[in-house]
């Protein structure tokens, strides 16, 4: 099992050079952090967690631009989105910026992505909330042809360029990993067309018993096992057996966005908890 942890890189919580260091020095395999570009005040989509949003959704940084300053003052930590709003995203400019901060870490990206929630949002960025899922595997898509070939193209409903030269190339091969968000009916479909890893959210669906399905899906793809990261795992060792049990080969612990005093003393927590449960 290994244990990642997640934070909402909020511009009021600790900085995230500073978690950066402080999450790798404690021996945590990798850091994820969501993204919001912005949140419309007129909002209509109610939050998935229940109640009113919290305000660390509109004080969020920008995940790739926060992840190239860690990767600088970092040597191990995996660097992961969770998740990415491909929707709100060009895939000729993502693509470009998945590779970059591959390069500069040294290998260390993971790429989470979604589909998004928050339909007004995703609206301002011209995209049809009903057509997300296609776009998000077109867009996915192209990403992977840039990432993998000299002269890219890709031709599809919504995502369409000619040959293409792009460069750098990650570091990793063939490309960083796609971790797919989400438990939808049709998410374990998606995992196995286009993506590396699942990544269901804790509490939200018995995804655990969803396991066996997504390995008979890739058995039946031709594909090795995918791996399953379970995003805001309960920090208990008998929560993270019930993980280990069903087959989840990584433990997402979350993080409040708070200030370093307080968010350090929970990595502490969480540390301890690893350790002993290494053991």
């Amino acid at each position: 099992m290994k244990f990642g942890v997640l934070m909402f890189p909020a511009d009021y919580a600790i900085d995230p050079v500073t978690l950066g260091r402080a999450a790798e020095d404690r021996g945590f395999e990798s850091l994820f952090f969501p993204e919001h570009t912005h949140i419309p005040t007129n909002r209509e989509s109610p939050y998935p967690g229940g109640g009113d949003l919290p305000m660390e959704y509109s004080h969020t940084l920008d995940p790739f631009v926060a992840f190239g300053a860690i990767a600088a003052t970092t040597e191990k930590i995996k660097l992961a989105t969770g998740i990415a709003l491909i929707v709100e995203r060009d895939p000729i400019m993502l693509a470009k910026e998945v590779a970059t901060l591959d390069q500069l870490s040294n290998g260390r990206v993971m790429l989470g992505i979604g589909g998004g929630w928050n339909r007004e949002e995703m609206r301002n960025h011209g995209t049809d909330p009903a057509s997300r899922w296609l776009l998000v595997r077109e867009r996915i898509e192209a990403m992977q042809a840039l990432w993998t070939q000299e002269e890219a193209e890709y031709h599809g409903e919504l995502v369409d360029f000619g040959p293409t030269w792009q460069w750098p190339k990650p570091v990793q091969q063939p490309h960083p990993p796609i971790l797919v968000g989400g438990n939808g009916a049709n998410t374990l479909k998606r995992v196995v067309r286009y993506g590396d890893e699942w990544m269901p959210i804790a509490g939200r669906g018995d995804a655990l018993s969803r396991i066996p399905e997504l390995q008979e899906l890739a058995a039946e793809a031709g594909r090795d096992p995918i791996p399953v990261s379970v995003f805001g795992a309960p920090a208990n060792a008998e929560a993270i057996d019930e993980l280990a049990e069903a087959g989840v080969s990584r433990a997402i612990l979350s993080l409040p966005p708070a200030g370093e005093e307080q968010v350090i003393s929970i990595l502490d927590r969480y540390a301890s908890f690893v350790e002993e449960y290494d053991r």
